[in-house]
């Protein structure tokens, strides 16, 4: 039987993007959106505090605000009233939706995977004209690699921790980025092959990586 060339066996150049903090700068809107539901609830939330430790699962903040027994049910509004307040005060960040291009521009197909309700992130990158291939939802830090294994992703692009673990349990390259509440020598330190100041850099290190890749 004759071998397949090797080049039609390569799988296509697939990247993962986390989304808070990586490709947007949500702090506006969630603490827009914390405020609310502090007035509804009568519960101080400081919403200003919130904002520096994005990355975990919503359930993981409200549980500083809300016993026990109301984490579900505050997630539940959370996310409702979320649209509503969180959407139109999001900006890009620099870099994102180059960065996002620079991997179609390649031929291959950029994912994002986010531990955000997979909806609201969907809002969010229709409203900012952000046009990944896929997104995924509700992922954090190991079960991030769920999806990446099933995209095929060889590179996983984030600003926490949680992002540089999802990659190494994919057996994906982790390129760090420190926009988020991670500095860089956190993000090296937690095992990121690659830091970047920010996406601005990501598609002139994409075309070395590709470079690397082919030689």
């Amino acid at each position: 039987m004759a071998l397949m060339p090797t080049h039609l066996s390569t799988p296509p150049l697939t990247v993962g993007f986390d989304l808070d903090m990586t490709l947007v700068d949500s702090r506006p809107g969630i603490r827009a959106t914390y405020e609310v539901l502090a007035a509804e609830t009568g519960t101080h939330i400081d919403a200003d505090l919130a904002v520096t430790r994005l990355g975990p699962p919503l359930e993981q903040e409200l549980a500083f605000w809300f016993p026990e027994d109301r984490v579900q049910e505050m997630g539940d509004r959370y996310r409702e009233i979320y649209p509503t307040y969180a959407i139109t005060p999001t900006l890009a960040l620099p870099g994102a939706r180059e960065a996002v291009a620079a991997v179609r521009a390649a031929g291959g197909r950029a994912v994002v995977v986010t531990a955000k309700h997979e909806p609201n992130a969907k809002l969010h990158l229709a409203h900012l004209g952000i046009e990944p291939d896929a997104v995924v939802g509700w992922l954090w830090a190991e079960a991030k690699a769920e999806a990446l294994r099933e995209y095929g992703a060889s590179v996983y692009v984030g600003d926490h921790v949680g992002d540089v673990r999802g990659a190494r349990a994919a057996g994906a390259l982790s390129v760090a980025v420190p926009t988020g509440p991670c500095d860089a020598a956190e993000l090296r330190e937690a095992g990121a092959d690659v830091v970047l100041d920010d996406l601005v850099a990501f598609p002139a290190w994409l075309g070395g990586y590709r470079e690397a890749a082919r030689a």
